[in-house]
């Protein structure tokens, strides 16, 4: 049970829930965090700005499906069965073929990854954990394949994840039907997935 309910699409004052409409296009749905976050309508506001900010195409090939699959590395690593869930539902709206979807639980044995987007990957495995695991390889592995702004932006949604990661596990955020179902479908059997404490 969630620790703090969400607020109803109707309840959100009407500026602020024009503006996270924008979540409707990648998920689908508003999600429970925002509409939590909407009891104090500044939050929901900065975290909506942010997440736009973040995953933007900036057009210099950290894709938009690309950084659904590091947020859905992010929160496995981090172990939010929440964001998880919405990850692998975001990254299939954004065009994440089904070899990527299967793969991404195990891709650094994976072909479906190419070396940048490995290093990448394995780079939000280990910024995600607490306590933080990048090391100085880490890095010279990340530089070798991505320039300091596209390492921004791979950071950024590692970061983003993190807030959200720490949001949804706390307040026992509840599952949309949309996410739950891809959760179910996708990640329950390869990875032992469960909607948790998410109901």
């Amino acid at each position: 049970m969630a620790l703090v309910p969400p607020l109803g699409e109707a309840e959100i004052e009407p500026d602020l829930r024009e503006h996270v409409q924008f979540f409707k296009g990648p998920l689908g749905v508003i999600p429970n965090s925002v509409r939590t976050m909407a009891h104090r309508a500044p939050i929901a506001r900065a975290f909506t700005d942010l997440n736009v900010a973040v995953m933007t195409d900036y057009g210099a090939g950290v894709t938009p499906e690309f950084k659904r699959l590091i947020g859905y590395v992010s929160s496995q690593s981090s172990g939010c069965l929440y964001c998880q869930a919405h990850m692998i539902l975001a990254s299939e709206r954004f065009g994440a073929s089904e070899a990527r979807l299967n793969d991404v639980f195990d891709f650094e044995a994976s072909p479906h990854f190419t070396e940048p987007e490995k290093a990448a990957l394995a780079f939000a495995h280990a910024a995600t954990q607490v306590p933080n695991a990048v090391t100085p390889e880490l890095g010279t592995r990340l530089r070798a394949h991505w320039d300091e702004g596209q390492i921004v932006e791979i950071m950024g949604v590692v970061a983003l994840f993190g807030y959200l990661n720490r949001w949804n596990d706390s307040m026992g955020s509840a599952l949309e039907d949309l996410p739950l179902s891809k959760g179910e479908q996708r990640l329950a059997g390869a990875t032992g997935w469960s909607v948790g404490k998410h109901r």
